[in-house]
């Protein structure tokens, strides 16, 4: 047995009262003298004893009226189970997940977050079981479902705070979705705390909805005005040419959140990276946001020394620091120096072998090419020594010194080496000379007829050297040599007929490159085409100064260190906060997590915020709690109510307080009556 309201029994203490009012009516007789008793009545002692046996029974059926009444107002009632399980309806199982990215760090964001998971926590009853998530763009980590909810407790009060990641929910709604499918109750909630960011939902998400069943409640920790200046997309090149003046760094800034911010401050900051390099001042620029909420800030970038800088953007004018830099790192090139052997010089510059050619390296202002010529006779291998690049325009056979000089360059000192041959080179003195680093053997020439020609048919578009050139060359060529590419050449381009115009060959610690037709007028008209120009700058670039390997990244991004481990098998790294790690060549991946440069050997990788993770703009939680509701999910009734119905049914049927009732009032009326017939 047991009562739905025990508070109620405290009326029990009333059943006192009667007992104390009995206690204090009760007097002593008094004594009065007479004069004679024989006109005194006697009273016998037994109707004494009948009067005394009255008074006490009074005294009972009231306190016993009293006791009735507090147990009505308790509403007893006979269960089986257990009250407490009763009284807290059916057991629940929750699953708590807690935004842990980027913008939770704006203001107390993430101390009201804690206060509210310790709150829902607090509100679970015994029998319940929990689960705590903890999210931003993934999920970061996971306490299974438990009824240990001192544990949880401690887990979410031991909680660092938030990292430096954006936000994605749905990844980490479908896990706990998943956990709770799984869970021992039918009564299941799904609790998620967090800033609600529009950015944290994206089209990808499209289709998930909770299983039936599961409610959803959204608690948001958001401050209801927000402001917030962001660098969202930032250009900076990665290698440039000392001296160059038309570079520039490209900014664009926004202002994100409820409240709009109008203006701002962005400054530049370089560092040299080269011992011993003189300090550079830094350049800063005032921001107008116009209506748009945005603003594109251009930051001249010049630097006449050659080396490795790192550089930072700051963005000033908010109260939220912490996505306000943006880092990057460059290279300062030395002009690329090429050495152009032309094989056929002429004295009339339109028939001349290395004219069209060296017109489109030097025939611009600011060129990136610093170009030596020189015919055949003239070539001697000390002219290599100081050299990036060697192109043999159309060169017949050299002496044996000037090869073993070329292999060497290439294959030792890591040169470059890009081969046109023409009309006066024979195929087995090419192939004796530069089998070993050239990518292709030479077959035979084929010259068409004046009305014939090959067009370009078959382009590797996504190859370095060409990636640039999106437009179709038109050029004619009427003369090309047949060649045999080696096993490990790459084919760039090819004639219409299948035969291969451009080819590549890593040799030794260099390149080479070969064009299977002259770079002149003799065997096709290409140097009067708008792409010979483009064309030869970017060949020679890649040749020179091959794509360098990425180094700048976002905050949560796996990196690839592959390319950056030495020789021997281990690269130790140094994260922005001073944290050291090590990463080996059988695992050679790391996960950025916070910005700043991460220091990997030699080289500063750049590590930045994700534009999206510091935008503060809010998502309609209406709108998200609508497409993940199961339309088979009843509405969501409250405990109170739920255990109201539950207590009302089971009380129903036994209606043990209305009989305690009629027991009352049938006290009353004995109660009543023996009051009547009692002396006072």
């Amino acid at each position: 047995m047991g009562f739905l309201t025990p508070l109620f029994l405290l009326g029990l203490l009333a059943a006192a009262i009667p007992i104390a009012i009995h206690l204090i009516r009760r007097e002593n007789p008094p004594k009065v003298m007479f004069g004679t008793l024989r006109f005194m009545k006697q009273t016998t002692k037994k109707l004494i004893l009948f009067q005394q046996i009255q008074q006490w029974l009074l005294l009972l059926m009231r306190a016993a009226l009293i006791c009735l009444l507090v147990l009505a107002f308790a509403r007893p009632l006979f269960y089986q189970g257990s009250m407490a399980r009763l009284i807290d309806a059916e057991p629940r199982s929750v699953a708590i997940l807690l935004d842990t990215s980027l913008s939770m760090r704006f203001g107390q964001r993430f101390e009201r977050a804690r206060e509210q998971a310790l709150d829902v926590l607090n509100s679970l009853n015994v029998g319940d079981e929990a689960a705590v998530l903890t999210f931003a763009d993934g999920t970061l980590s996971v306490r299974e479902l438990s009824t240990d909810i001192d544990g949880l407790r401690a887990f979410i009060n031991g909680l660092n705070e938030p990292g430096y990641d954006r936000v994605r929910f749905y990844p980490t709604l479908e896990l706990a979705n998943d956990m709770l499918e799984q869970s021992q109750h039918e009564n299941r909630q799904l609790v998620l705390i967090s800033d609600f960011k529009a950015s944290g939902v994206v089209a990808d998400d499209a289709g998930f909805m909770l299983a039936a069943g599961t409610g959803f409640r959204p608690i948001d920790v958001g401050d209801e005005r927000s402001s917030n200046l962001s660098l969202t997309d930032v250009r900076s090149p990665q290698q440039l040419l000392e001296n160059q003046s038309d570079y520039e760094v490209l900014a664009r800034v926004r202002s994100t959140g409820s409240v709009f911010l109008d203006r701002g401050n962005l400054s530049l900051n370089l560092v040299s990276e080269s011992p011993g390099a003189l300090g550079i001042a830094p350049a800063a620029q005032p921001i107008q946001l116009n209506e748009r909420s945005e603003a594109v800030v251009s930051l001249p970038l010049t630097l006449d020394a050659s080396g490795s800088y790192t550089g930072e953007l700051a963005l000033s004018g908010d109260d939220f620091e912490l996505d306000n830099r943006w880092y990057f790192s460059l290279d300062v090139l030395p002009r690329m120096r090429v050495l152009v052997v032309n094989g056929d010089p002429s004295a009339d510059w339109y028939d001349d072998e290395a004219h069209w050619f060296v017109l489109a390296l030097q025939g611009m202002e600011n060129s990136p090419f610093d170009v030596q010529t020189s015919t055949v006779e003239a070539l001697a291998p000390a002219m290599l020594r100081e050299q990036d690049a060697v192109v043999l325009l159309n060169t017949p056979a050299l002496g044996n010194n000037l090869v073993n000089a070329i292999n060497q360059f290439v294959t030792q000192q890591g040169g470059a080496l890009w081969l046109a041959p023409g009309d006066r080179v024979v195929a087995e003195a090419y192939n004796s000379q530069f089998g070993e680093i050239s990518p292709a053997r030479l077959i035979s020439q084929e010259v068409l007829p004046s009305n014939d020609y090959q067009l370009i048919a078959d382009i590797d578009r996504r190859h370095p050297a060409l990636r640039a050139l999106s437009v179709d060359f038109g050029a004619r060529f009427r003369g090309f040599w047949r060649t045999e590419p080696a096993s490990d050449a790459g084919i760039l381009m090819r004639f219409d007929n299948g035969s291969v115009m451009l080819s590549e060959r890593q040799a030794g610690e260099g390149r080479t490159m070969l064009l299977s037709s002259a770079l002149d007028l003799g065997w096709s008209n290409f140097p009067l085409q708008g792409l010979y120009l483009p064309f030869a700058h970017e060949v020679l670039t890649y040749l020179i100064q091959p794509p360098s390997r990425e180094r700048a990244y976002l905050v949560g991004q796996m990196i690839d260190l592959s390319a950056f481990i030495p020789e021997s098998g281990e690269l130790g790294l140094i994260e922005p906060d001073g944290t050291s790690i090590r990463v080996r060549m059988d695992n050679p991946f790391y996960r950025a997590r916070m910005p700043g440069f991460v220091t990997a050997g030699d080289t500063k990788l750049a590590i930045n915020i994700a534009p999206e993770a510091a935008n503060l703009t809010k998502l309609d939680i209406a709108t998200l709690t609508d497409r993940i509701i199961n339309p088979e999910t009843t509405p969501l009734i409250s405990q109170r109510v739920r255990t109201a119905q539950l207590l009302s049914d089971i009380e129903q049927p036994q209606r043990l307080w209305w009989w305690i009732v009629l027991l009352v009032m049938m006290l009353l009326v004995a109660e009543a009556w023996v009051a009547n017939r009692t002396y006072r």
